[in-house]
């Protein structure tokens, strides 16, 4: 059922994947650096979700097919909600180090989805290093709202999201917003 490298996964955790085309609810095996590590993870491109119940995002409540085992292209996944701040990671890795951290709340916007949340980040607000610098390609955002764009109806609310910068049209800082 699982490949070889979800051998050494320690634990399974719940978590709802964000496609152009699906919405993929699901349980993936993570190491004990959580699912950033495993979606930072420069040595695989691909990950495994076990039990994935598949939804269209123009339809995200009708079940299109259910899986034991989907694999999936990480560069194709645009955002991951999780149910648990706890399960992103460890504290030293979603927010790159132990340091004070300043909370910026951010409107995020991709080609399919957008979101809106707090992005937790050292010292000074950086974009270039938020968008650029750096491995990682999926950055975490807490008490966030996930809205497609084309699609207003599909509104998720979670306490943690894993965005993919690669996939980021714009980020604006909320502070910036100029009231009408």
């Amino acid at each position: 059922m699982f490949s070889e490298s979800s051998t050494i996964s320690q634990r399974a955790i719940p978590a709802d994947f964000y496609t152009p085309s699906y919405r993929i609810v699901g349980k993936v095996l993570v190491p004990n650096t959580g699912l950033m590590g495993l979606v930072n993870d420069q040595l695989t491109s691909f990950m495994e979700i076990v039990d994935a119940r598949l939804a269209r995002v123009h339809m995200p409540s009708k079940l299109v097919d259910h899986y034991e085992l989907v694999r999936i292209v990480k560069s194709q996944i645009f955002a991951i909600a999780l149910t648990r701040r706890e399960d992103i990671g460890p504290q030293s890795l979603a927010r790159g180090g132990y340091v004070r951290l300043n909370q910026y709340p951010v409107r995020i916007a991709t080609p399919v989805y957008e979101l809106k949340g707090t992005l937790e980040w050292a010292g000074r607000f950086d974009f270039s290093a938020v968008m650029i610098e750096g491995t990682r390609d999926f950055v975490p955002i807490y008490e966030a709202n996930l809205t497609a764009v084309l699609i207003p109806a599909l509104k998720v609310e979670t306490p943690a999201l894993l965005f993919n910068r690669r996939q980021v049209d714009l980020l604006a800082l909320d502070s910036q917003r100029i009231e009408d």
